[in-house]
């Protein structure tokens, strides 16, 4: 039971860390919270769906081109509706309420198209798991831990050693520094916005290919990614922390506790970090001074 458990957990970790990690780069350079990215995450699953059940495709053509649909999805939001209103000097809380409304609307017109039951990716038999040290692990979710590390290797070496990651960092750190210094932060806030949908319709994709698909399925997903990224502190050594934190306490908690327990577990371990340590993992306090 035990190493079901942990191979269990682990995969959910590391499904909390790529929504985490996606949703982390559009909120460092923009700094509100993109709850239409959780009909993002929900996108990429349909689209597959569309192409690969529906039109026929191949799942290795339909997985690449529905993450671009998202990607192109994500991308106009910012520059068709959030790009407006930043030039407006619109405020964050309405920025916040757009991004909702868009939530809503998206996440209803999937709902008109494919209705609301439960859709799934997978096709042929269901087979039993890999059986590893007594337990059974599937191949998707192997898929998802190995995406997951590689995702997460690929992101920090992206901010170190790209022009464009130094450039991100620099919008997240200071907008209007950046600014002074050259940088065309519009284009850097839209690049994140590519990167951060492709990353969360890649998570979406392997979610459904997991467990199945619904419209409302992202919402609680950008939840406890943020939840991950809030814990972590926002940067990734820390989130990767969370990520397994959350894991391995929704899962364990689960099996001693009751399976309704399980969201509440992560807004407990939320709760307690933003009463004790709001820095999250390995985050810096802040410290007044005195001019």
């Amino acid at each position: 039971m035990l190493p079901q458990l942990f191979y269990i957990s682990i995969a959910s970790s590391c499904t909390y860390l790529l929504i985490a990690i996606s949703f982390s780069i559009i909120y460092s350079t923009t700094r509100f919270f993109h709850f239409a990215h959780a009909v993002i995450f929900t996108s990429g699953a349909y689209f597959a769906f569309l192409l690969y059940k529906l039109l026929g495709f191949s799942i290795y053509i339909s997985i690449p081109l529905a993450i671009i649909f998202a990607i192109v999805l994500g991308c106009s939001i910012e520059n068709f509706i959030y790009k407006p209103l930043r030039k407006k000097g619109t405020s964050s809380i309405v920025m916040l309420l757009a991004s909702l409304g868009i939530y809503i609307f998206l996440q209803n017109l999937i709902s008109m198209l494919f209705g609301d039951d439960t859709k799934s990716i997978r096709s042929g038999v269901v087979k039993e798991g890999i059986n590893i040290f007594g337990a059974r692990i599937t191949p998707i979710q192997i898929v998802i831990i190995i995406t997951a590390i590689v995702v997460t290797i690929l992101i920090i070496q992206f901010y170190k050693k790209t022009q464009l990651g130094r450039s991100m960092q620099a919008v997240a750190s200071d907008r209007e520094l950046a600014e002074y210094t050259g940088i065309n932060t519009n284009r850097v806030i839209l690049w994140s916005f590519a990167i951060g949908s492709g990353l969360a319709a890649l998570a979406g994709i392997l979610v459904s290919l997991d467990v199945d698909m619904t419209p409302t399925m992202g919402m609680k997903a950008l939840l406890m990614g943020m939840v991950v990224m809030i814990v972590g502190g926002n940067n990734i050594k820390g989130m990767v922390c969370a990520a397994l934190l959350l894991g391995f306490a929704q899962n364990f908690g689960v099996w001693y506790i009751s399976s309704q327990w399980k969201d509440a577990i992560a807004f407990v371990i939320l709760v307690l970090f933003l009463l004790f340590k709001p820095e999250g993992f390995f985050g810096r306090k802040i410290r007044k001074q005195t001019v």
